[in-house]
């Protein structure tokens, strides 16, 4: 089943049925680090309406297209406090998580592990993550979650909060490296592979 077809499934099975279909057309384009929008504190999501919906549907097919993992709102230049995720890229419909003003409510453990990012393509650092965590957020169709996380999709969602907080993977790794990640870039971005 094409991916369109399985993000409308979605949409309608959790019974909202003013999604603009036409969001589909094209993927937004996924801002790259440097950009001011990925520095900032995204603002909470204060009313779930139109325009939040069709910016998840078109965030989850963007993280699809890509392909990702996990997408935050500032990473398609919009600063709320949005985030999808989906550890099977698109294959399994159900896993799809999409969550609105997610909070980490309680932490423990930690694990390095390596992490890309599509604002910071070609990138793959060691970051330091909880091990487990406890989110609470609200669903799409408005009702609250509360629910234990850990693995990957802890992981993922660690780093998408991050995005949600102005905080990049270049971020949690030491001065020095980050420092020669900056110059790379900047070099990258002179000579217009950035």
């Amino acid at each position: 089943m094409p991916f369109s077809s399985r993000i409308t499934e979605f949409i309608d099975s959790i019974g909202i049925t003013k999604y603009n279909y036409a969001v589909e057309a094209e993927p937004l384009k996924i801002c790259k680090y440097g950009d001011a929008v990925l520095k900032e504190r995204a603002v909470e999501v204060r009313d779930i309406d139109q325009r939040i919906i069709d910016l998840a549907a078109a965030m989850a097919q963007t993280m699809h297209l890509a392909p990702g993992i996990g997408l935050a709102a500032p990473q398609v230049n919009e600063s709320l406090q949005l985030v999808t995720i989906d550890l099977s890229v698109g294959e399994i419909p159900e896993e799809l998580l999409i969550v609105i003003n997610p909070r980490i409510v309680e932490a423990e453990g930690f694990e390095t592990s390596e992490e890309g990012c599509l604002s910071v393509p070609g990138y793959s650092l060691p970051v330091k993550r909880s091990a487990r965590i406890l989110l609470q957020a609200t669903l799409l169709d408005g009702r609250e979650l509360r629910a234990e996380f850990d693995g990957l999709k802890a992981r993922v969602l660690q780093h998408e909060i991050d995005h949600l907080n102005g905080v990049l993977i270049v971020d949690r790794v030491s001065p020095l490296k980050r420092t020669l990640i900056r110059k790379e870039i900047s070099h990258k971005r002179k000579s217009g592979e950035w």
